[in-house]
């Protein structure tokens, strides 16, 4: 017993600790070589000599969890490892050469070689051929599978940052556990929200969950589009805190007005852990370092998002997670974009459940499944009305299939451009399924589509992780080599060069046109008459595109006045947002339920509509908040 080692530098966590300790140890044989017991963020780490025999009796470990309520993960020992160069060999020739091995990468903090196959399917094939029991066994370290996507930078960069922190993650996981796993210091419990961002407005998507013993940001995005400073940030002046009293943050998906302001949380000194799915930890890295090479004076630098990348946590659909002492987080798909989620808080003692929406789709897409709805038990739910008027009602999907095909063979067959502003990552890649869709079909043919390089990056996520996409895509994705993102007309370009007279789609960000590749595109085609602008998502207040939305024929893109001569079009049938119907379904699903319903991501009309009507329909007590309200929930 003197080998185990319980990391404690919490007095008033010893107790707990220990009681924690004894059962584990009482329920493990002999056989288990347990060496060490150690906090691993808001999980406990099993650490053996022979984790092949917990591997294979994972009843074992599944009763251990029963039985104390925490998450437990089995680790091999340091001492079995083999060298990463010595073992990525061993790996090598233990899997056949046909499954295209793209990369493996080890991460020595968690004990994991995580191996990139072009053709992972095959390995269900080569029964004895492959274990990865027997890999951990040869190697000392527990082996993962992976879809290789088509691009693996994102994925190397994670990695090499991963490698040249270890020290200091190893260290942030045992200081996160420690917080996590101490004892509460106060029995009463309380509950209350600070709206810091995001409520009677669309942009820096923020707020404060506040308990007797926990202080939780959900969410902390910034406003690009905002000409006022005092409205592009989350307005943590009036919170009253400092960066640290924070004890987690969680993240309902990357896009920047959810996730923008993290790494500047860093910069000004937060050191706590980010829980976000891992798709959105990568989507995030991407869309960040974007955000730091096209901005004049970003708000952080690329070593604060790297920061931020350390002391991220991933967490996986449908696992009860404790993130501080008194409140358990499980997160469920969103429908929104790969990685998105929904958030379910459990404060206290079962005093109160709080469900957090994020931006949601309460209606099923080619890329992703339907936002999840069946929760055990929700008090209060914080709901988005992006698309909260009575009037937002999209159209169909085949009808927008069928607007999109047509829009895109006028305008080829005149010799024009069609330049449809995207988000790097959502309503892009469910552009690229149904553009390949409609080609395969013969609907639209003969057409390049050309791709931003930024898309193409964010799409190579949607690759690797096939498990957050729809029950259709994932075996399309995982069970082939082939790539229904990457049609055979399809390009990726960086700030292309278009010609008149040359037909081609083009797929770039922003979405508003506010910045990026899309305002390059805007101004080549903009006097053509023949070319088109296509606008398919939500578009902001005094944006370029909400202005071209409204009317407008003359707009500023990055300090320029550009006449627009060239046809907009509009197509909302491929929104990434619920609409009004989709929201109301959704709540009636939830009534029997909830107690509270908390309005937010919605221009103030938007917000106000969809709270009367819920309130009127379902007999709920509502609210609509401003930025800088506090809402008592407990």
């Amino acid at each position: 017993m003197s080998e185990i080692a319980l990391m404690q530098r919490r007095p008033q966590s010893e107790q707990g600790s220990q009681n924690i300790m004894a059962v584990i140890l009482q329920s493990l044989p002999q056989e288990a070589a347990l060496t060490k017991i150690e906090y691993e963020g808001p999980k406990i780490a099993l650490y053996s000599r022979n984790p092949a025999y917990l591997m294979q009796n994972s009843q074992v470990v599944s009763n251990m969890v029963n039985t104390i309520k925490k998450r437990i993960v089995v680790r091999t020992d340091e001492s079995i490892r083999k060298p990463q160069a010595q073992s990525a060999e061993i790996i090598s020739r233990s899997i056949p050469a046909e499954v295209g091995v793209a990369g493996t990468f080890f991460d020595p903090v968690l004990g994991e070689a995580v191996v990139f196959a072009k053709k992972p399917w095959m390995l269900a094939q080569t029964g004895e051929d492959f274990d990865n029991i027997d890999l951990a066994e040869k190697t000392g370290w527990r082996v993962r599978i992976r879809k290789a996507p088509r691009s693996m930078a994102a994925i190397e960069n994670i990695y090499r940052l991963m490698g040249e922190t270890v020290a200091e993650r190893t260290r942030f996981y045992r200081e996160v556990g420690d917080k996590i796993f101490r004892d509460k210091l106060i029995g009463e419990a309380e509950a209350s929200l600070m709206t810091l961002g995001g409520f009677a407005e669309i942009g820096r998507s923020c707020m404060l969950l506040a308990t007797q013993e926990s202080k939780i940001l959900l969410d902390c995005g910034i406003n690009e589009s905002a000409r006022d400073s005092l409205l592009a940030l989350p307005r943590f002046d009036v919170a009253g805190i400092g960066m640290d009293e924070i004890d987690a943050v969680v993240l309902s998906h990357a896009h920047m007005d959810h996730a923008g302001f993290v790494p500047a949380l860093f910069k000004y000194g937060y050191a706590g852990p980010v829980y976000c799915t891992e798709p959105t930890m990568l989507l995030m890295e991407i869309l960040q370092q974007d955000y730091v090479r096209r901005t004049k004076a970003p708000l952080y630098s690329e070593r604060d998002i790297e920061r931020a990348l350390v002391h991220t946590i991933p967490l996986t659909h449908g696992i009860v997670t404790d993130i501080s002492p008194d409140i358990k987080l499980v997160l469920s798909n969103s429908g929104h974009m790969l990685g998105s989620v929904s958030a379910h808080l459990h404060i206290g003692n079962g005093d109160h459940n709080l469900v957090y929406t994020g931006d949601m789709k309460f209606g099923k897409t080619l890329a992703l499944d339907n936002a999840y709805w069946n929760f055990p038990r929700v008090e209060t739910m914080i709901i988005e009305s992006t698309y909260g008027g009575k009037e937002d009602v999209l159209c169909p999907r085949e009808e927008a299939e069928a607007n999109l095909a047509r829009m895109i063979t006028s305008a080829a067959h005149a010799g024009g451009r069609v330049l449809i502003p995207v988000p790097a990552a959502g309503i892009a890649q469910e552009l690229l399924l149904t553009l390949d869709l409609l080609s395969r079909a013969s609907r639209i043919t003969n057409v390049p589509v050309l791709v931003e390089k930024i898309i193409s990056d964010a799409t190579a996520i949607h690759e690797a992780y096939p498990e957050f996409l729809s029950r259709d895509l994932r075996p399309r994705i995982s069970e082939s080599e082939e790539s229904p993102f990457f049609g055979s007309q399809f390009s990726t370009v960086e700030s292309f060069e278009t010609k008149q007279g040359e037909p081609a789609v083009i797929l770039a960000p922003s979405s508003m046109l506010a910045g990026g590749p899309s305002a390059g595109y805007l101004k080549q085609i903009a006097s053509d008459q023949t070319s088109k602008v296509i606008l398919v998502s939500y578009q902001a207040l005094d944006t370029p595109g909400r202005l071209l939305l409204d009317g407008s024929r003359q707009v500023t893109v990055n300090g320029e006045t550009v006449n627009v001569r060239c046809e907009v079009d509009r197509i909302d049938g491929f929104a990434s947002h619920s609409d009004y119907n989709q929201l109301m379904a959704y709540v009636s699903r939830l009534r029997p339920k909830l107690r509270r319903v908390l309005v937010n991501h919605g221009e103030r009309p938007k917000a106000q509509n969809l709270a009367s009507q819920i309130n009127k329909i379902f007999k709920i007590q509502t609210q609509h908040p401003l930025v800088q309200e506090a809402v008592k929930l407990l």
